[in-house]
């Protein structure tokens, strides 16, 4: 098989496809799922906290695979994984598993979507480059946000109706079987293109210089520190207002077994990630500095998050969440070339884990947090307080804005730097 640039970016596109439609056949349901296995709402966004703590755990190690062993194994590491760990959930809530049981589950699963965090993105950028595309990061990861998009549509709202006509274990068990499916498609497309595996110095050694290099070329380097730093303020919010629309729509509906509005508010969702990752490339030409579009979407979204919780109507809520995820799916590939523009190709997976990291490292914190109040004061409440610790990530982009790395600019060369090599 001959190795293109077009091939690369197709696989690319199909594996986001695939991975996202997987993983959202559960999202509109899974906060019900917890409910219906008799956990409050602490209970279950502290479940939800493991699995974002388990994120947190293994997102360095796993990138550390990535980068020692390959991208193509620790992505179908992540697979097998996945598979195995969703299954095991579906067991609990059959069993009536005790809340120590479903926090160990989520760890595990929060395991299985580090296999892919960092090495799904370092493959593809690796790869492209290998491959010689001339082209900019941003239309590739726009691009693979619209298909991402598809695949969260047709999940999210697939998976809701599936469990309101076949009960809620249903979207579990076929999001096994297309894990399956994708296990087979990485088997076969997947290869380590432009990214050699260093092992000489053995396992331990290269653990440690991998480790090190991760920071020295994360958190060391000023515009990366101040971006990752921001992550756990945008990305902890995010996975609690996700999540919390499942039952607070449903709330607002007035029918708790409604489950089909759940997959509904995740379809719209994923409709405003088609739509953004089509404007991304248009707006580009309005922004020439990637921090310039970073702050403009990141301001507006604490303000809708805002209004979610001060309008507690169901069709203003409704409206409130699209217009929420285009802000993000706009900025999304922005943020993501940004990153990518200031890491070094040796080191690219580990630190992408590492960034993945301060955002699960948000969510450990801020889930059973605003699951608590969501339960003393009521979703709105927790949706204006999902706000406030948004807004917080503000002046960390702005810094980061300030250190006006050449990645800032889009019209510059995606290549690394000589001296960041």
């Amino acid at each position: 098989m001959t190795f293109t640039a077009a091939l690369v970016r197709r696989t690319y596109y199909a594996l986001s496809l695939g991975n996202t439609l997987a993983a959202s056949l559960i999202w509109g349901v899974n906060t019900i799922l917890l409910l219906d296995a008799g956990l409050n709402n602490f209970e279950a966004f502290a479940a939800n906290a493991f699995f974002t703590a388990g994120m947190v755990l293994f997102e360095v190690p796993t990138g550390i695979v990535a980068d020692w062993w390959g991208r193509r194994a620790s992505y179908l590491l992540g697979t097998v994984t996945l598979a195995v760990t969703t299954v095991l959930y579906v067991w609990l809530w059959q069993a009536g598993g005790p809340f120590w049981a479903w926090a160990a589950a989520s760890v595990l699963i929060g395991l299985g979507f580090t296999f892919f965090s960092g090495a799904t993105d370092a493959w593809l950028v690796d790869a492209l480059r290998a491959t010689g595309y001339a082209g900019t990061l941003d239309e590739v990861f726009a691009r693979a946000q619209v298909f991402t998009g598809v695949g969260m549509l047709v999940g999210a709202a697939g998976g809701g109706y599936l469990a309101q006509v076949a009960g809620l274990g249903a979207p579990y068990l076929l999001r096994t079987g297309l894990l399956v499916v994708m296990f087979v498609l990485a088997a076969v497309l997947m290869r380590d293109l432009g990214f050699t595996p260093e092992r000489g110095a053995g396992f331990r050694a290269e653990i440690g210089r991998i480790a090190g290099n991760s920071v020295r070329f994360g958190l060391r380097v000023r515009p990366v520190r101040w971006l990752m730093l921001a992550a756990p303020f945008t990305g902890g919010v995010t996975i609690y207002v996700a999540y919390a629309l499942q039952p607070y729509l449903l709330e607002l509906w007035g029918d708790s077994t409604a489950y089909g509005i759940a997959g509904l508010a995740a379809a719209l969702l994923a409709a405003a990630r088609i739509v953004g990752g089509l404007v991304t490339p248009y707006l580009g030409r309005v922004f020439i500095r990637r921090t310039s579009m970073l702050l403009v979407t990141l301001g507006p979204s604490v303000v809708v998050v805002l209004l979610i919780g001060l309008i507690p109507n169901f069709w203003a809520v409704l409206v409130l969440v699209v217009l929420w995820g285009l802000l993000g799916a706009a900025a999304e590939p922005v943020r993501q070339a940004y990153l990518n523009g200031m890491i070094p190709s040796q080191q690219r997976a580990t630190v992408l884990s590492l960034d993945s990291l301060m955002a699960s490292a948000g969510g450990v914190v801020s889930q059973p947090l605003l699951g608590r109040a969501a339960d003393i004061w009521g979703y709105p409440f927790s949706y204006v307080l999902s706000a406030g610790l948004s807004a917080l990530a503000l002046p960390f982009v702005w810094l980061s804005r300030r250190e006006r790395d050449p990645a800032d600019i889009r019209s510059v060369e995606e290549a690394m730097p000589p001296e960041r090599r």
